[in-house]
């Protein structure tokens, strides 16, 4: 079931502009001034009263007389407007009462309460802002024509579409600023991008008559992330609201009727059941259809003024009064045609791609195919500033099928050179079939990669060779999972100390205690030990069926177990030896327990590792 919101930002364009023009510094000194509240000063000193009688500083507002010598001034401050009445330092108060700083603020997650501007029009949730009405112009041909309209204009009569000039005739202290179309695409795109990252996976911006004004939201299968459709409005709506920005939203089971409830529906938001589309939008104008203007004019010629007029009207005589665009978009808003949505990519990964006249089998054939490929993808990736760190070659055969190669790096790169080789080594897996007709390289990976500053080389100076390059090379050819490196990790029980890392990292912190150069994956325990209790390293012990005589041998040094990993390990104990045998073999061996106390262990013996 197909689930489509349509967010609606009426006054986009003006909002942004308010938006970037609000101060965000303090406030100027004639501004602090007139706030309703001032700052609260719980330390006047010794005494406010001043020396010689007078009034206290405090009470300068009592002092001044704006009552008007009124008998009762409780009365005269209560019977002035909010924003008008004294504040309490004015009033001789030392402090006055504040909300706690931990008070819980209005949930965000579609908490039971009304929603925002309920059944009310969209421009009664914003709040008329003080000052002259504004309108933004736009430049078309000899005129200056109005592209959007602050709430207060609208109420004086200016709408979108209306000559500059007219506008200024009818009201004469008009605010005139220039649109700025590239800024609000901009901003759009942002919101859209926000959209894929924190709402949706696929999110696309909506046009009227060319210009941005919201956002096709795809919540199918979403929605119960953020408890419910009806949840994930209000959370929506009052997001915008943070941001300064009054907005709508519908939600229905196709994109049209999704956009025309919300611009036309008269309500902040919209929810709509599956199936309901055709009667929920019938008694809407016909402007919600998204028609031109040589649509809406041809209608009007014809008396359809709204959507439900031209259900009855059969396809061939509509086609030909409303034209096709018409009959496309009235099915796509009832459901009856498809409308997909295409999606805002966050990234557009680099490709290159060949299409071929004539299918190709050979190797050399598709290595040199596959060389063009590179050399166009490293244009690309230089061109952005970028490094591969993976490929994925597609081969499209004749019969259909796809044959598919990947490779990664060990460090970002586009030497094409290098990518070459490595593809050239995997050459053999692909099965051509009977032709190859096209082509695709891409790198769904890439990293940043820019020009290194290089040092100046002095004599006797030498800089360690880059060996990324051989690293992949290996690889290719024995596996990535073959190359590796040892890094220490915080922990004292051995086969918890080290684990694997990438070919080109730098391990550090080594601990300062002697360790074998192979460690066992597992400690294996050993059989026959002779040896003296508790502190000395045994004369012979066999180890994978073979008796080994011990002639030196150093130790013990004790480890610990972990227990805050395992509570079995609360009072484990290992007692650690290097001992060297009669053949020349040196091996680190432990014992379970320290020899005294049982809970330590049961006193066997195993092998951990070996020197060199």
């Amino acid at each position: 079931m197909t689930r489509v919101a349509s967010l609606y930002l009426p006054q986009l364009a003006i909002e942004r502009l308010r938006g970037s023009e609000r101060p965000a510094g303090p406030l100027e000194p004639d501004i602090a001034a007139k706030a309703p509240l001032a700052a609260i000063d719980d330390d006047p000193g010794a005494c406010s009263v001043p020396r010689g009688g007078g009034w206290r500083p405090g009470a300068r507002w009592a002092r001044d007389g704006l009552l008007g010598g009124s008998k009762n001034r409780q009365d005269a401050i209560d019977a002035l407007p909010a924003h008008q009445r004294p504040t309490m330092r004015e009033m001789g108060r030392r402090s006055e009462p504040a909300d706690h700083p931990f008070k819980a603020m209005r949930p965000d997650d579609g908490a039971p309460g009304p929603a925002p501007g309920g059944a009310q029009d969209i421009t009664a949730m914003v709040r008329a802002a003080p000052g002259r009405p504004m309108v933004l112009v736009e430049r078309a041909g000899q005129h200056d024509l109005v592209t959007s309209a602050c709430p207060l204009a609208l109420s004086l009569g200016l709408r979108p579409g209306m000559a500059a000039a007219h506008a200024r005739a009818l009201v004469s202290d008009l605010e005139v600023r220039d649109a700025e179309p590239q800024a609000d695409r901009a901003l759009l795109d942002r919101l859209a991008l926000h959209a894929v990252c924190h709402w949706t996976p696929n999110a696309s911006i909506t046009t009227t008559r060319d210009i941005g004004d919201g956002i096709w939201l795809d919540l199918t299968g979403a929605a119960h992330l953020f408890g419910g459709e009806e949840s994930f409005c209000r959370r929506l709506l009052r997001f915008f609201a943070r941001l300064g920005f009054s907005a709508a939203i519908a939600i229905a089971g196709t994109p049209g009727a999704a956009y025309a409830l919300a611009r036309y529906g008269g309500s902040a938001i919209a929810l709509l059941r599956p199936g309901t589309e055709p009667q929920a939008i019938a008694d809407l104008p016909l402007a919600a259809l998204r028609l031109g203007e040589e649509a809406l004019t041809a209608a009007a010629r014809f008396g359809f003024a709204r959507i439900g007029d031209l259900y009855p009207i059969p396809r061939g005589p509509l086609a030909r009064r409303l034209g096709m665009e018409a009959v496309r978009r009235l099915d796509q808003a009832r459901g009856l045609a498809a409308e997909p949505i295409v999606p805002v990519v966050p990234f557009d990964r680099p490709r290159a791609e060949r299409r071929l006249l004539e299918p190709i089998a050979t190797p050399e054939a598709i290595m040199q195919v596959i060389g063009d490929l590179v050399d166009d993808l490293v244009a690309g990736l230089q061109a952005r500033g970028l490094g591969v760190r993976a490929l994925a070659l597609s081969c499209a055969r004749v019969d259909n099928d796809e044959q598919r190669l990947a490779l990664g790096t060990a460090r970002a790169t586009r030497d094409a050179a290098h990518l070459k080789r490595m593809l050239a080594m995997r050459i053999d897996r692909i099965e051509p079939g009977l032709g190859i007709e096209s082509f695709v390289l891409a790198a769904p990976r890439v990293e940043a990669l820019e020009p290194e500053e290089l040092a100046a080389a002095f004599a006797g100076d030498c800089r360690s060779p880059d060996i990324a390059p051989l690293v992949d090379q290996l690889a290719g050819r024995v596996g990535e999972d073959a190359l590796f490196r040892v890094q220490a990790i915080e922990s004292d029980v051995p086969e918890r100390a080290v684990a694997r890392v990438g070919p080109l990292a730098k391990p550090a912190g080594w601990p300062q205690w002697q360790r074998p150069v192979r460690l066992l994956r597992r400690p294996e325990p050993l059989s026959g030990v002779l040896a003296l209790l508790p502190d000395h390293p045994p004369r012979r012990f066999t180890w994978r069926r073979r008796t080994y005589e011990i002639v030196a041998g150093d130790g013990p040094e004790r480890v610990h177990g972990e227990w805050w990993r395992s509570a079995r390990e609360m009072w484990a104990v290992r007692d650690y030896f290097r001992v060297e045998a009669a053949g020349g073999e040196r091996f680190w061996i432990f014992r379970r327990g320290d020899g005294v106390d049982a809970p330590t262990g049961d006193l066997s013996w195993f092998l951990q590792g070996l020197f060199g």
